[in-house]
């Protein structure tokens, strides 16, 4: 059961990642295009394999796994971040399947329904958990996901929901969950079939085991003397263009780009709440904390406040509540809350506490659903019933003479806590089970007739809060914001040219910022979102260099920015002109000259005393392998090279030449080598590990795939 609850309180990202990590190492930004969209393409929000991606066909995605988080206990109420990074996830994980599903097609990869059915049956797949996290379908004794709970629902579910109309959302939300992580699972087992094909692809043997065994344990103790790139001044180095061209060309595969990016300059100003603003509000909510203290019940102060919590009327856990609300209502008395503060999301506060007991979160129970002509009727049979129950007659027994089956029904906190808003016949049904003993039998009247329910078992106790929550936003006013966009319109007006508006921004009282090498894949300017950002996104990638874009409004409806585009960088590869890419060149170039005049000046030197006195540093560093890069604490650098020397190097020998590293140039001398004090070679795990390791050289041939899969992601115009 710990496990499961693991799970569960995983959220967005269990949800989003089913295992196709396979994939992982693809940037983010090389799944995203920036090829224009004409004619029909105008409603697609990307291609994958040749085969076109319709907005509404995205949107579907998303929406699945929306509602499939909002189900398992996901907060519903999504900041713009949150659904950014899950329309990313959802994204990836379509682009990530797409490809496997395709290369496995060409070797005969597939799942079957008879593979889906027997990992079901049995249930003890890790991917059962992964992948089908709903607690309705585990046993509540061993917590092990059982298939006859799915099968029973799932060929009951027409009659259960014709005999249950106050449940009927939650059961066909059940249903839809079931279907969202059964069609999680099919993909997963196709990847894990994927995964299992290419390891195979993959061998090792004992000689390499060996090596690898030697190379992680043979530990060297070593006195070297190093010489610091920086000890040269780097006016004291000449680098003509021939040089820079010449490191360009050797260093050219680490400058490719597999999308277009630009540079930018920008201003962002951020409206905020006036003292007269927060002294405004801070009155309002303590006239609704007045109005709650005294309030029996507390639904219409709530929905007149407008309160970001809406009020439900039962119990729930206070997991069904803001981090902030939540860690209050433990010590919290029965009682009504000072007006407080939550600085985290700059929100004022008021809690309602009017109940807090100890309830199961699981209830299984029975009921039979009572319709007539009118509602004197429905009583009248209803109580007919009770009568018989109380008589000693079987519950199914009566269930079947009404046309209904009278099955046992779990029903948990998950199904209705998360609920942003509950009609007066659910609230009457929950607090009913929440509230009634096991074995007692209840006539529940409703609008549309009587219900009679009898609760079967119990089960996991825990605290449950009746509380009502006014949760307010410290906002600006209607004149607060005129102020100050009149202020940064008058600035954007003026600012038509980069050198107007670094100087306008100075006199405004203004900050410019940038940001290099932004790409389709970024949801914000600077750390600027929301809703009103997409218009500024879009202009980035329509805009031209010198381009100053007008005003733009963002945020929670609080920015106000102003772009200026500064530099494209083409897909390819970036080139030398680039300043970004000939400073990492003359950063290379001079270190490669120092490395020369450093070895010039230790030619001939066969010792750390020869060494020490032509002005290298010494220091001991023990514990030196192959497998792990030496840190050298005079240059404060990890060197890889250094430690490659001393494993070709004999114990009691002194290194044939000079070691260039990444911050100096390097002589030792060895002073002892000897395994690893305790290790035993095992060959099975060594082997293994050599397997694992080679696996990631697979990366080559998955970038291939992603090549060749054509993604185009002009998702940017829409989200």
């Amino acid at each position: 059961m710990a496990a499961l609850g693991k799970i569960r309180s995983r959220g967005v990202t269990l949800i989003i990642i089913i295992g196709l990590g396979l994939f992982a190492f693809i940037a983010e930004e090389a799944f995203r295009s920036c090829n224009g969209i004409k004619g029909e393409a105008n409603q697609q929000v990307g291609e994958v394999l040749g085969k076109k991606i319709s907005v509404q066909d995205y949107q579907k995605l998303v929406d699945e796994v929306t509602n499939a988080q909002k189900l398992l206990g996901g907060n519903d109420n999504l900041t713009e971040d949150q659904l950014n990074q899950l329309r990313d996830g959802v994204w990836q994980q379509y682009v990530s399947y797409a490809m496997i599903e395709n290369d496995a097609k060409k070797v005969g990869l597939t799942v079957t329904d008879d593979e889906v059915n027997d990992i079901l049956k049995d249930g003890s797949s890790p991917l059962i958990q992964q992948c089908i996290p709903i607690p309705q379908f585990y046993n509540q004794q061993t917590g092990r996901f059982d298939y006859s709970v799915v099968q029973q629902f799932l060929a009951d579910y027409e009659k259960t929901i014709k005999s249950n109309p106050q449940m009927a959302d939650q059961i066909q939300q059940s249903r839809d969950l079931w279907l969202y992580c059964e069609k999680q699972l099919r993909q997963a087992l196709l990847q894990q079939k994927y995964s299992n094909l290419l390891r195979s692809c993959v061998l090792s043997n004992e000689v390499e085991a060996k090596q690898a065994f030697k190379d992680e344990n043979e530990e060297a103790d070593i006195q070297v003397a190093s010489f610091a790139y920086s000890d040269i001044k780097d006016s004291q180095v000449k680098i003509t263009d021939e040089d820079l061209k010449a490191k360009y060309e050797e260093l050219k595969p680490a400058f490719k780009q597999l999308v277009e990016s630009r540079d930018l300059k920008y201003v962002a100003f951020q409206i905020k709440a006036s003292a007269a603003d927060r002294s405004a509000l801070t009155k309002e909510m303590n006239g609704y904390q007045q109005q709650l203290a005294a309030a029996s019940d507390p639904s219409t102060i709530i929905s007149k406040s407008g309160s970001q919590i809406p009020y439900v009327g039962v119990p729930v856990s206070k997991d069904a509540f803001p981090e902030d609300i939540a860690s209050k209502l433990d010590s919290m008395a029965v009682g009504t809350s000072p007006v407080f503060e939550t600085k985290a999301d700059n929100t004022l506060n008021i809690i309602k506490l009017m109940a807090k007991e100890q309830l199961a979160d699981s209830i299984q129970y029975q009921q039979i659903q009572v319709a007539a002509n009118t509602p004197e009727e429905s009583r009248a049979k209803a109580d007919s019933i009770v009568k018989a129950l109380d008589g000693g007659a079987k519950f199914e027994d009566i269930a079947k003479k009404y046309g209904q089956d009278g099955q046992q029904i779990w029903f948990t906190g998950q199904m209705y806590e998360r609920s942003t808003t509950m009609n007066d016949d659910s609230r009457k049904l929950i607090n009913a089970l929440l509230n009634g003993e096991a074995g007692k039998v209840q006539n529940l009247a409703f609008d549309q007739g009587n219900v009679i329910v009898k609760i079967d078992d119990k089960k996991g106790v825990k605290t449950k809060f009746t509380a009502a929550v006014v949760k307010k936003v410290i906002d600006f006013s209607k004149d607060t914001r005129s102020a100050a966009y009149n202020k940064f319109s008058e600035f954007v007006t003026k600012s038509t040219s980069l050198d107007a508006l670094q100087k306008n921004a100075r006199k405004y009282g203004y900050t410019v910022q940038d940001q290099n090498d932004i790409t389709t894949a970024a949801h914000k300017v600077g750390t600027v979102g929301g809703s009103g950002i997409k218009d500024a996104l879009k202009w980035i990638w329509k805009a031209k260099e010198g381009d100053v874009s007008p005003l733009f409004e963002a945020g929670d409806n609080d920015y106000m920015l102003v772009i200026y585009l500064n530099k494209i960088h083409p897909q390819g590869y970036r080139d030398l002109s680039d300043p970004q890419v000939k400073e990492i060149v003359r950063r290379e170039v001079l270190k490669d000259k120092k490395a020369e005049m450093i070895m010039a000046k230790l030619k001939g030197v066969n010792s750390i005393q020869a060494a020490k006195a032509k002005g290298g540093k010494v220091v001991d560093v023990d514990k030196v392998t192959f497998a792990t890069p030496a840190f050298v604490q005079t240059t404060g650098a990890a060197e890889p090279a250094l430690s490659g020397a001393v494993a070709r190097t004999a114990k009691g020998h002194f290194v044939s030449a000079p070691v260039k590293g990444t911050a100096g140039v390097y002589v030792f001398l060895v002073k002892n080598k000897a395994m690893k004090a305790g290790v035993k070679y095992n060959a099975q795990q060594e082997e293994q590990n050599c397997m694992m390791q080679a696996m990631q050289l697979l990366q080559g041939f998955q970038n291939d795939l992603y090549q060749k899969a054509g993604v185009v992601d002009n998702r940017y115009l829409f989200f």
